[in-house]
């Protein structure tokens, strides 16, 4: 019998990456399922998901915008009204036997109409702090997977499963890398430390802006950085590379570089803190002040509340950070220290939790 399965999320690669790894394990779990991804059009699903082997449909909708002008929002009843029935339409073609919602606008429509004609949906949400689009979602699903503690406050108890956040394989085997190979291809130092600096999917300018305005610092004191800076800022800050300084648009093979980096900035998106757990680094959060909800401070102050990574806002950057990188490179002892914490908190089996459940409701 043929398992038609249809996941829907994205808009960044915490909502995208998920998806693809509970995809991989949906496969190799269930050999004769078919797989259809529905993301948003001009989103990076429509682009990440095809690499990953995967088909995938865009809807014409995009989340409320903040700061913006009216005519964009104004469009949005439209857009909502024409994605619902453009994901009624793709159900009825598809016919999923279940329907997964990993979170972001894109998964709105097509997780609602699935839920209206009685197809089974579930929903697996990263954030400590739920996303709207999956607490409205929420009351129509079968199981709700989660990576924290407390998420009973958002959702009724007996749908919930901790499963911690699905992670891409080749962050799971990021130990069997020799960080060598990588800072050679770079034409990096072996025998210097290495800041990974990551903005996020999209990039992020004021640690883009960072780099450029502490390359004495880094000078002074030995450090080689690795600076992730989105594909749109790319141009404006690509003559920050030297013999020390790597800038890259976006990082494909991210596990190589994980291997290599002695310490990590990083956001606090849910998947990618679940992938720094498995690479074991020390880490420092600086979560983006543009999420709904204030999400990515939240999950940062989790694990700085337990001694797993540092933790800063975005407005503390300018007089702060440079002496937590210090902070953290004069002692082996705090290093050891984060990085055995920040180990202690990853989830090996997520993918596979949220298969086994959902097979239970296979016909």
């Amino acid at each position: 019998m043929k398992y038609n399965f249809i996941i829907s999320g994205g808009g960044t690669g915490g909502h995208i990456y998920p998806a693809i790894s509970i995809a991989n394990k949906l496969r190799k779990k269930i050999p004769n399922s078919n797989i259809l991804f529905v993301g948003a059009k001009r989103k990076m699903e429509m682009k990440k998901v095809p690499e990953n082997g995967y088909k995938i449909i865009g809807l014409w909708i995009s989340g409320l915008q903040r700061k913006t002008n009216i005519y964009t929002n104004f469009l949005l009843p439209f857009k909502i009204f024409i994605s619902l029935i453009h994901s009624l339409l793709i159900l009825i073609r598809h016919k999923p036997i279940s329907v997964i919602g990993t979170g972001g606008f894109a998964s709105g429509p097509l997780i609602y109409m699935a839920a209206l004609i009685g197809i089974p949906i579930f929903i697996q949400e990263q954030n400590s702090y739920p996303g709207l689009t999956n607490r409205i979602l929420s009351k129509y699903a079968k199981k709700i997977f989660v990576a924290y503690d407390g998420m009973d406050k958002y959702f009724k108890t007996n749908k919930i499963i901790f499963s911690g956040n699905p992670i891409r394989k080749s962050i799971k085997n990021i130990n069997k890398l020799d960080k060598k190979d990588f800072l050679s291809s770079i034409s990096f130092d072996k025998k210097l430390k290495t800041i990974l600096i990551l903005g996020g999917s999209l990039g992020a300018k004021v640690l883009n802006e960072f780099v450029s305005k502490n390359l004495d610092f880094f000078h002074k004191n030995n450090l080689q950085v690795i600076l992730q800076s989105g594909s749109r800022y790319y141009d404006k800050y690509k003559y920050l590379d030297n013999t020390k300084v790597r800038v890259l648009p976006f990082i494909k093979d991210i596990h190589k570089v994980y291997s290599a980096a002695s310490l990590i900035i990083s956001r606090s998106g849910a998947s990618i803190i679940s992938e720094l757990c498995f690479v074991g680094k020390p880490v420092i959060f600086i979560p983006s002040p543009n999420v709904a909800e204030n999400h990515q401070s939240k999950n940062a102050k989790k694990l700085y509340d337990i001694g797993a990574a540092e933790y800063i806002e975005e407005d503390e950057i300018a007089y702060k950070l440079t002496s937590i990188i210090n902070k953290i490179f004069v002692s082996q002892v705090y290093r050891d220290s984060l990085s055995d914490k920040i180990l202690s908190l990853r989830k090996p089996t997520a993918s596979k939790v949220i298969v086994d459940e959902i097979k239970k409701f296979l016909k």
